[in-house]
């Protein structure tokens, strides 16, 4: 009669490690890639007042970031204190909002164009002069779409 004996000592094969610094460059050129980083510098302080009822804006690239404040400390020389307005990376007039609307929408795929979104990130002791003032220029410029930031008030 023949004798069963287990096999000892047979373990299942390790894993090899032999491609796993490719897959750790692949995956960093992908992030590398893929990551968009921030446009602009913001020259001017915003504080943003704070607000109950928020919405979130669903797709990013579809907004435009107007932002208004003072001028930080750095730019008060050339400046001033008064509230600007900044669009994109550079201090710009109530006058140049067409061209910066009419850039932004060239970026944008014809069939996204009508859900493009004016968004104001205005500093909470800006006075509506100005505000008013952006808010015609949008409305002659025909972005009818705008939006207020602010930041979720704390509850209590």
């Amino acid at each position: 009669m023949g004798k069963f004996s287990k096999k000892r000592g047979k373990a299942s094969p390790e894993v090899s490690t032999a491609s796993l610094p490719d897959i750790i460059f692949m995956l960093l050129f992908f992030f590398m890639v893929v990551t968009v980083l921030r446009d602009s510098e913001l020259k001017v302080d915003v504080v943003t007042p704070q607000a109950t009822e928020l919405t979130k804006l669903q797709e990013k690239s579809l907004v435009n970031y107007l932002y208004i404040g003072k001028p930080k400390d750095k730019y008060r020389d050339t400046y001033g204190t008064k509230p600007r307005l900044q669009l994109g990376d550079k201090f710009s007039t109530v006058e140049e909002i067409p061209i910066f609307l009419e850039k932004h929408k060239v970026k944008v795929s014809e069939n996204k164009r009508a859900r493009i979104t004016s968004s104001l990130r205005i500093d909470g002791k800006v006075t509506m002069g100005i505000v008013q003032d952006i808010k015609t220029q949008l409305r002659k410029t025909g972005q009818l779409k705008v939006n207020y930031s602010a930041k979720q008030k704390a509850e209590k």
